[in-house]
């Protein structure tokens, strides 16, 4: 047999096994999980408010994130910001195991004076653009940014409220936050009061030019658990060292405040390797993981099936990489590398979805 006909016979096989053992369940039956942790961008057009700061246009990142989104620059002075939400809704839509997104807006820095300090901020997408572009689509949800340390932080809270945010998503790093500041406490409390959860990123952080990771460690989010928020350590702290300590280590120190959950974005990215393996290993998190996929990045060459050939049978890798549709393919690999739906809590249960916004059901 030649080389050719190898490789060709190989290629048959694995779309057999593709067809048999990623037969993935039709949308009727029944509600697919929701992604708590998804992305959107802009950068200023159609008048979104979104701006993306020169330092950051200049840095490679930037067109990698564009491409990782599926749109490029002209089409969004053509089109405007909100074609990345049309999009991202559209993908969802053809997804068989994920039927929501939480579309998260993302706060900048603040000044001493309590307004937005434009020059240290890198990228910001207002709260206003996100929640009126994700009425649009009835599978997207909209996540509030609201950096604390703003003089009208309150009334922003308030406002997202009133607008169906689902939770309140924090980047401390890079939005220059401390969870542990005593003078965030009435942020806390009316947090509470609104019942609406803090999705908060641990770790390292390194999708931006620069960062304060000293404000990514867990240990800082014991202020607001001890006030009964419910708190989300995005990224399962799956990056980075605090204090001598990895960490995941000071994440894990966390675990027996009952309003405390994890997410489990991010954690097939090419530089948290094994780090999954390990949050899934702990079962003091069973059944308190959200899943999210850290989109547009769960949908770049930082994550690839491929990474994991030491874990996985090599024609299963193939199968999985063959799954066209991203949210589907996230979520394949997470299962073979040990996820089981008992780990997850029904995010429906953490989120404070809007009456009226059934998100997630399979209509």
């Amino acid at each position: 047999m030649s080389l050719g006909q190898q490789i060709a016979k190989q290629i048959d096989i694995c779309s057999f096994l593709n067809d048999k053992l990623f037969r993935l369940p039709d949308k009727e039956q029944g509600e697919g999980l929701i992604d708590i942790h998804c992305h959107t961008a802009g950068i200023g057009t159609g008048g979104s408010g979104c701006f993306v700061s020169p330092r950051m246009r200049r840095s490679f990142r930037y067109r990698f994130y564009l491409k990782a989104f599926g749109v490029t620059e002209r089409e969004l002075l053509t089109d405007g910001d909100r074609l990345i939400m049309q999009r991202i809704s559209q993908a969802l839509a053809r997804s068989r195991r994920v039927s929501a997104a939480v579309i998260l807006a993302l706060d900048g820095v603040a000044a001493r004076d309590g307004e937005l300090d434009k020059a240290a901020t890198e990228i910001y997408i207002p709260n206003e653009f996100v929640a009126n572009e994700v009425r649009r689509y009835p599978n997207l949800l909209f996540g509030a940014s609201i950096n604390p340390l703003r003089r009208d932080a309150l009334r922003r809270l308030e406002e997202a409220a009133s607008d169906g945010a689902v939770l309140v998503k924090w980047l401390p790093p890079i939005q220059h936050i401390d969870p542990a500041d005593q003078e965030l406490v009435p942020f806390y409390l009316r947090l509470k009061e609104l019942g609406l959860p803090l999705l908060s990123h641990t770790g390292s952080e390194h999708s931006f030019t620069r960062a304060r990771n000293e404000f990514g460690d867990p240990e800082r989010l014991r202020l607001p658990l001890s006030l009964g928020v419910t708190v989300i350590a995005a990224h399962g702290a799956g990056s980075g060292r605090n204090q001598g300590e990895s960490n995941f280590e000071r994440l894990f120190r966390l675990r027996d405040y009952p309003n405390f959950f994890v997410d489990i974005s991010a954690l097939t990215q090419l530089n948290r390797p094994g780090q999954l393996a390990r949050l899934l290993q702990c079962r003091e998190f069973h059944g308190r993981l959200l899943y999210g996929t850290d989109m547009p990045l769960a949908n770049s060459v930082l994550v690839s099936p491929l990474a994991f050939l030491f874990r996985l049978p090599f024609l299963q890798l193939i199968g999985i990489t063959r799954i066209e549709n991203c949210w589907d393919r996230d979520l394949t690999l997470k299962e073979k590398l040990g996820l089981r739906n008992e780990m997850l809590v029904d995010a429906r249960k953490i989120l404070k979805i809007p009456p009226g916004r059934d998100a997630g059901s399979r209509e």
